[in-house]
C-alpha cells in the first residue's frame, strides 16, 4: 500500500496531511519526469474547495520550475480533465479534489496522457521523491522555465462532447440536478438545458466551504425532496468532482450504482451490444444485483473496490460497462474514468428509448438489506490482521450463513476500516457488523 497515494490519489486534510510543499514537490517531479526529451505539458483542473486554489498555485509553481507548461481548466470535473488529457496530447493531467470528502480535505488525482489513473510505478517514484529518497531535481532556468496558460476552452470542449453523446432531445422532461456545490455547478445545467430539459437545480452555490455539505450524491435526501415536491421525471446527484452519479426516480427512490449497472447492462444486452455479455462490479455490489443479472442472463466480474480496478478489468478484457455501488460508473467506449454527467445522459438514453420511467427499469432488482459502518483506526493493516477481529469476522459469517455475507476492508482513501454486511433482514446485518466493530474497539484499535 502506498504511503501517500491511495486508490484515488493523495488525499487528506489540507495543510495537515496534504500540504502545499507536497503539491509543489509533486509538480517538480512530474515536470522533470515527463520533460526529459521534450517540453512537458500538463493540464490541471480543480473543484470548488477554498484550498483548491492554493494547491493549484503550488502545483503550477512546481511544474513550471521544472520547465513544464501548465494549462489551467479552473473549476471543472475529474472526467473533463481525463478527457482533455487524452484528446489534446498532454503528458498528464492533474485534478485537485477530495471528491466526496468535506471541504477541509483536499486531494491530488493524477492521470496519464491517456486519461487513465497514473501507473503505480510512477506513483512509487513520486513517493520516493516526497520522502527525499531521490536526489533533488534541477530547476529550469532562463527560457526553459515553464509558463501557465488559461485553458477554459478545454472545459467548453468537454461540455460539447457530452452534449454530442445524447441520443434524444430532453424536451418535455423535468429533471432535478444536485451539483454538490462542486465541480458541476456551472456545467450540468448547461448540458441539460442545451438538450431541452426543464431543469431544477440545487447545490449550485459554492462558497469554498460548502462542497458536499448536506448535498450531492452522499447526501441525496435533498434531491429526493426536490423531485417529489416538483413532480419531476428524474433527478441526478453528483459528488464534489463529478466522477460519481446517483439518481432518484419519479417516486423518490434512490437509484444507486448497482441499479444503474443493471439498467444499462440490460439495455445493452437487449440490443446485442453488451460486449462479452459482461458487467464489471466490485466486491461491494449487492447480492440483489447479481441475482437480477443472473435472471437476465448477464455475466459479471468482481474487482477490488476502486474505480481504477474496475477500469483495469474493463480495459484488459474489453468490457463496456462497469462501476461501483457508490455511483462511479465507467462507460469505456466514451470515457476512461467514472463520469457523473455521462452516467446521467446514459440513463436518460435508456428512459427515452424504452419510454419507461426509471422506477420500472429498476424494478427487476430486489436489493438485499445492507449495513455499512466505518471505524477510524490508527493502523489499517494491524486492525485487519488482529486475531480478535478475525475471530469476530468468522463469527459474523457463521451468523449469516448462506443467507448473507460480511466484507471487512481498509479504505483506500481514508484512515478507516469499512465493515459491511448483507442479509435477509436489517437486524441480521446490524448484528453481524456490531460483532466486528466491538472487536475493533475492545482490541484498542479504534480511534473513535
Amino acid at each position: 500500500m502506498s504511503k501517500y497515494f491511495g486508490t484515488d490519489g493523495f488525499r487528506g486534510e489540507a495543510n495537515v496531511k496534504l500540504t502545499v510543499e507536497h503539491a509543489f514537490k509533486v509538480g517538480r517531479f512530474l515536470g522533470n519526469y515527463y520533460g526529459n526529451d521534450h517540453k512537458c505539458q500538463v493540464v490541471i483542473g480543480k473543484d470548488t474547495r477554498r484550498s483548491s486554489y492554493m494547491f493549484e498555485c503550488a502545483l503550477t509553481a512546481g511544474l513550471t520550475a521544472s520547465g513544464a507548461d501548465v494549462f489551467l481548466m479552473h473549476v471543472t470535473t475529474t472526467p473533463s480533465v481525463a478527457y482533455i488529457a487524452r484528446t489534446e496530447d498532454f503528458d498528464c493531467g492533474i485534478m485537485i479534489s477530495a471528491s466526496h470528502n468535506p471541504y477541509y480535505d483536499n486531494g491530488i488525482k493524477l492521470l496519464n496522457g491517456d486519461g487513465e489513473k497514473m501507473p503505480q510505478y510512477v506513483i512509487d517514484e513520486i513517493e520516493k521523491y516526497l520522502d527525499g529518497d531521490i536526489a533533488d531535481l534541477p530547476f529550469a532556468t532562463g527560457s526553459d522555465i515553464g509558463r501557465a496558460y488559461d485553458h477554459s476552452a478545454g472545459r467548453n470542449r468537454y461540455i460539447g462532447y457530452l452534449i454530442s453523446l445524447a441520443t434524444h432531445s430532453y424536451k418535455g422532461m423535468r429533471i432535478g440536478l444536485d451539483c454538490a456545490n462542486g465541480s458541476t455547478w456551472q456545467i450540468a445545467k448547461s448540458v441539460f438545458d442545451t438538450l431541452g430539459a426543464e431543469t431544477y437545480v440545487i447545490g449550485n452555490s459554492p462558497n469554498g466551504l460548502n462542497i458536499n455539505d448536506n448535498c450531492g450524491s452522499t447526501h441525496i435526501e435533498a434531491l429526493r425532496k426536490l423531485v417529489i415536491a416538483n413532480n419531476l421525471d428524474v433527478g441526478f446527484a453528483f459528488d464534489g468532482d463529478a466522477d460519481r452519479c446517483l439518481a432518484v426516480d419519479e417516486n423518490g427512490r434512490i437509484i444507486d450504482g448497482d441499479l444503474i449497472l443493471y439498467i444499462y447492462g440490460k439495455y445493452m444486452k437487449d440490443r446485442d451490444k453488451l460486449a462479452n455479455n459482461t458487467v464489471v462490479t466490485t466486491v461491494m455490489s449487492n447480492f440483489g444485483l447479481y441475482k437480477a443479472l443472473d435472471r437476465a442472463g448477464i455475466c459479471y466480474e468482481k474487482t477490488a473496490v476502486g474505480d481504477k480496478y474496475v477500469y483495469e478489468c474493463m480495459r484488459n478484457k474489453g468490457h463496456l460497462i462497469g462501476g461501483e455501488q457508490s455511483g462511479h460508473i465507467i462507460f469505456s467506449k466514451y470515457a476512461t474514468t467514472g463520469d457523473g454527467i455521462l452516467t446521467a445522459i446514459k440513463l436518460m438514453q435508456v428512459m427515452l428509448s424504452s419510454k419507461q420511467p426509471l422506477s420500472e427499469l429498476a424494478a427487476p432488482v430486489s436489493i438485499y438489506p445492507q449495513t455499512l459502518k466505518n471505524e477510524h483506526v490508527s493502523d489499517k493493516q494491524r486492525a485487519l490482521e488482529n486475531p480478535t477481529v478475525q475471530a469476530a469476522i468468522a463469527s459474523a459469517e457463521k451468523l449469516l450463513g448462506d443467507d448473507g455475507r460480511v466484507l471487512v476492508r481498509a479504505s483506500g482513501t481514508e484512515q478507516v476500516i469499512r465493515v459491511m454486511a448483507e442479509a435477509s433482514t436489517h437486524e441480521k446485518c446490524d448484528e453481524a457488523v456490531a460483532l466486528v466493530l466491538d472487536a475493533l474497539k475492545s482490541s484498542g484499535l479504534s480511534e473513535g
